[in-house]
């Protein structure tokens, strides 16, 4: 069957691969799908800066009223507020018009279910089932359509629920780039309630300005900033604000990785992270098993996505998980990976431990790791050849208990990347994955 959702929703070039039409349809299947016939039902609709947000949410409108179910626009806000606001609402359904970290002209539609909670991938295969089959759905008249209204003031549930999670930050200087994103307006709003002094950047979005050389994609302008003006700490969010990049007082970038043992080991010291556990994705370093076996925490990876974390957290009752890009979930507060969430608890950790955020660079030491590319004709097989299998177990004994071996094909192109990471110098492990590379071309060539 065709694929309609990716590892993060539905997404594509807005008003060419994804359209008005796709969004009306999956408008009009979620809606239907999702809806309880006991109450009244209706779907909130969350959107980023991007121009194409209000031409995407004019579809979704209609499909969702057509199917007899009522919408509710909660305007521009972050993609963890829309879930937090699905559940808080006890709505049908949210869905967050949003290509996150993604260029202007990508748009995406996430769709979470009434528990806050993106759909499960039983729900999105019966949609996409749905999607791809006659339409038999219910078409309601006269007063079973549904109709919409804006309830643009919602998203201030979702700012006093951070602010009483959040520490009194009286003292602390801190610089944020929005990247004229979902949060422009909240995230400064909340800082500076809680008495930090804020410095902002990237905050006037236009509709075709957002992520663009800003943001938590390129936080160079923010490095510079928090130099400048002595910050104690530098925050960058993404378009719809689920991950988060920090900078320190030096103007260094801290990435998820650093971020996560930040918190699980704040967690652990205050008796707080569940059975001494974080997880995390195959993308992170090495060094962060290292550092994490030291302190007596397991860590437990999954494939890359924030939804393969979010399960392996749920399965095994885990409270912290993320991805280096910054994506982190604090499973106990919120359903979803939160950059605002994880910006309030970074700030409260260095508030509180009375330590600049450089000094917990020390915290891991990165393995170093090399990737190699090459071009092949075709990407599938590789698995199970026997020649390449025999090469990949020898690497596997020269790069040491920690190292490790990325084998994946290229979304884009006729490539195949081969990523080796070890307790090696670089140049013997760069010799090591340009001869896997070699192999996988005999063998896929």
């Amino acid at each position: 069957m065709k694929k309609l959702f990716g590892t993060d929703g539905v997404r594509g070039v807005a008003n060419r691969e994804l359209t008005p039409e796709m969004a009306f349809r999956i408008g009009r299947i979620s809606a239907c799908l999702l809806k309880n016939s006991d109450e009244k039902p209706f779907v909130v609709i969350g959107r980023d800066t991007r121009k194409s947000g209000d031409m995407l949410e004019g579809a979704l409108i209609a499909g969702i009223c057509s199917s007899g179910v009522d919408a509710r626009c909660l305007g521009v806000l972050s993609t963890p507020a829309l879930a937090y606001l699905t559940k808080k609402l006890k709505a049908t359904a949210g869905i967050m018009i949003s290509a996150s970290h993604n260029p202007i002209e990508d748009n995406g539609l996430k769709i979470f279910a009434p528990t806050g909670y993106k759909l499960s991938d039983r729900v999105e295969a019966k949609l996409e089932e749905l999607y791809f089959g006659e339409d038999e759905l219910p078409r309601p008249d006269g007063e079973g359509v549904g109709c919409s209204r804006d309830e643009h003031g919602a998203v201030d549930l979702y700012m006093d629920f951070m602010i009483e999670l959040a520490p009194e930050l009286r003292g602390m200087h801190i610089a944020m780039d929005c990247g004229h994103g979902a949060v422009y307006k909240l995230a400064p709003e909340i800082f500076a309630s809680l008495g930090a002094e804020v410095t902002v950047l990237n905050n006037t979005p236009n509709g075709v300005n957002i992520n663009v050389k800003c943001g938590s994609t390129d936080p160079s302008a923010l490095q510079k900033k928090v130099q400048e003006s002595g910050a104690h700490l530098g925050l960058a969010f993404d378009g719809d604000a689920d991950r988060l990049i920090a900078v320190d007082e030096k103007g260094e970038i801290v990435d998820g990785d650093t971020l996560m043992l930040m918190f699980a080991f704040y967690l652990r010291g205050k008796g707080l992270l569940n059975r001494y556990t974080l997880v995390t994705t195959v993308m992170s370093n090495g060094g962060l098993d290292v550092a994490a076996e030291k302190k007596g925490l397991e860590v437990l990876r999954t494939a890359v996505g924030d939804r393969y974390v979010l399960e392996k957290m749920l399965e095994g009752g885990y409270n912290l998980g993320g991805e280096q890009s910054g994506h982190i979930i604090f499973s106990d507060y919120a359903t979803t990976g939160d950059g605002l969430l994880s910006a309030l608890m970074l700030a409260k950790i260095i508030k509180e431990e009375g330590q600049p955020l450089s000094s917990y660079s020390s915290l891991m030491t990165r393995l170093p790791q090399v990737t190699v590319n090459c071009r092949v004709s075709r990407k599938q097989g590789w698995e199970e050849s026997a020649v390449f299998q025999e090469a990949l177990q020898k690497a596997h004994k020269a790069i040491g208990p920690h190292g490790r071996i990325l084998v994946r094909p290229s979304g884009t192109e006729p490539v195949m990347r081969v990523m080796v990471e070890g307790e090696l110098d670089a140049g013997a492990l760069k010799e090591l994955a340009e001869d896997l590379a070699a192999v996988l071309s005999k063998e896929l060539n």
